[in-house]
């Protein structure tokens, strides 16, 4: 029998995990085979949504396009049928990023996936795209400029290796850009010039930026750049990638055949024919900013750095507790008293997980991350500080973390004192609001036992809850000969009872 488990311990360790990107322009799905940190692609599915052209001003989707997204994701469900959680990473993008969670359609397409959706921030997205690209590229020291065009947004990446060093996302896309300069189904000259000066505008910003950072190759990712390159090649305009030679031909041949209905290129899909004139528009125009001369094309982009996310979260840590670190120095916070805090809030947690089924293991990190970093508004201002640190996890770029877990670290945080923020939580993702809710009490509690700031050991107290009735118990006599604690944790109570929860402690 020991010879047996011996065995099975050194055996190749083999899983299966799937990454699903709503896009504004096309739904794309892969299966992959984890073995011994290899990865194996064994399923690919893509469908051309066109999410974004559903996208109304009131920020709804129409309802032919959101029949359409959620029958699409239904077939993706049944491929991913049996997968068990934290197998599937499945991300919104650029509309998803503009659709208010209380319409619902988020709702409804997570249940018909079967599985969590995150929307990520355009940054984000922007450094999990560079992590996919790096990961299909040769090994190589060279500083690398990485462009990805999408439906709604583009980003553009400079980074070494596989560390993203600039990352931006630009408000344009194949479908937006279509929508906006060739929505009549007409290619003039005049449109064309006006996308990509509409393009070379959302450029300028980041343009200097973005020249000086001296970058050696350009490689292009997403269905966009891929469907260019395989026209200019067909073409015979350029055999390895995209000139800017072959982009400027490419513009020519699109004027002149004056319709979108006419065009007729070898390389080009019919499904891809309504957004390609955006597309070269976009591609024109970072070109033009940027200085490009000739890129190469990548077929790894956003799934792909998904798949090698869902590893890294497992194998080589996980960058959320980098993006903490690094906001306990940028802020400057107390990082032993944090340290302290952490410990006695997931004493607490450990005695909670039960029967307040707190099981995710998520739970434990975000409780985790929110009392390192429950301090960083005082930077800002002591006094209410607890919102401007909420503030500062709202709307930071924090890569990693997805908008709803952004969400949830800013509500704990704002709630960890003073008034119990009800409506915060009422306003988060159904699925987060009870747990949050919860790991917020919990917070709340280690804050308290920590309000002295001493590094003297403090006593365990023992946690039991019974629905939102908890009881808290100190060793005997602990809180007559600490008085203040006393009073701080009858004060607690009072604030607790307005969100539904009654505290006893003794």
């Amino acid at each position: 029998m020991p010879e047996a488990a011996d065995q099975a311990t050194d055996a190749p360790t083999q899983k299966t995990v799937a990454a699903v990107d709503l896009g504004s322009n096309s739904f794309h799905m892969i299966v992959a085979r984890i073995d011994d940190g290899h990865v194996q692609v064994i399923d690919r599915l893509k469908e051309m949504v066109r999410l974004g052209e559903g996208l109304q001003d009131d920020k709804t989707i129409s309802p032919e396009v959101a029949e359409r997204a959620l029958a699409c994701l239904e077939r993706f469900g049944q491929r991913l049928r049996g997968f068990e959680p934290g197998t599937v990473r499945a991300v919104g993008t650029n509309t998803l990023r503009q659709v208010p969670a209380e319409i619902g359609f988020l709702a409804q397409a997570e249940a018909a996936l079967g599985h969590p959706i995150d929307v990520i921030a355009g940054r984000e997205e922007a450094r999990l795209i560079y992590l996919g690209v790096a990961y299909g590229l040769a090994a190589g020291a060279e500083r690398r400029l990485v462009v990805d065009i999408g439906g709604g947004s583009t980003e553009i990446i400079i980074g070494m290796g596989f560390s993203p060093r600039l990352r931006e996302s630009l408000h344009m896309g194949c479908v937006s850009m279509s929508q906006r300069h060739f929505a009549d189904g007409r290619i003039t000259a005049k449109a064309m010039q006006r996308a990509e000066l509409t393009g070379a505008l959302e450029v300028r910003p980041v343009r200097e930026l973005f020249r000086r950072a001296r970058w050696q190759t350009a490689v292009g990712s997403s269905g966009t750049i891929r469907a260019i390159a395989s026209v200019v090649r067909a073409q015979g305009w350029c055999e390895d990638g995209i000139s800017a030679e072959s982009l400027t031909q490419l513009r020519d041949t699109l004027i002149d055949a004056g319709k979108v209905s006419a065009l007729d290129l070898k390389g080009l899909t019919e499904e891809r024919q309504p957004v390609f004139a955006g597309g070269v528009a976009v591609l024109r125009a970072v070109f033009e900013a940027l200085g490009i001369q000739h890129m190469q094309v990548s077929d790894y982009a956003l799934r792909e750095g998904l798949i090698y996310e869902l590893i890294g979260r497992d194998q080589h840590g996980d960058v959320r507790e980098r993006t903490v670190t690094k906001l306990c120095r940028q802020f400057r916070t107390d990082q032993e008293h944090g340290q302290r805090v952490k410990s006695t809030a997931h004493t607490l947690y450990r005695q909670l997980v039960a029967p307040w089924s707190l099981t995710n293991p998520e739970h434990p990190r975000m409780l985790a991350w929110a009392a390192q970093l429950h301090e960083i508004g005082v930077m800002v201002a002591h006094s209410q500080y607890q919102k401007h640190g909420a503030y500062l996890l709202r709307n930071a770029d924090l890569p990693g973390f997805t908008r709803q877990e952004q969400m949830v670290l800013s509500a704990l945080v704002l709630g960890h004192r003073r008034k119990f923020p009800t409506q915060e939580f009422a306003d988060l993702p159904d699925g987060y609001q009870a747990c949050a809710r919860r790991l917020c009490v919990i917070l709340r509690l280690a804050v308290l036992l920590h309000r002295g700031r001493s590094a003297d050991a403090k006593p365990k107290p023992t946690l039991e809850a019974d629905g939102d009735r908890l009881t808290l118990s100190f060793p005997d006599d602990w809180l007559t000969t600490h008085p203040l604690t006393q009073l701080e944790l009858e004060q607690e109570a009072e604030r607790l009872a307005t969100a539904g929860i009654q505290l006893n402690f003794g």
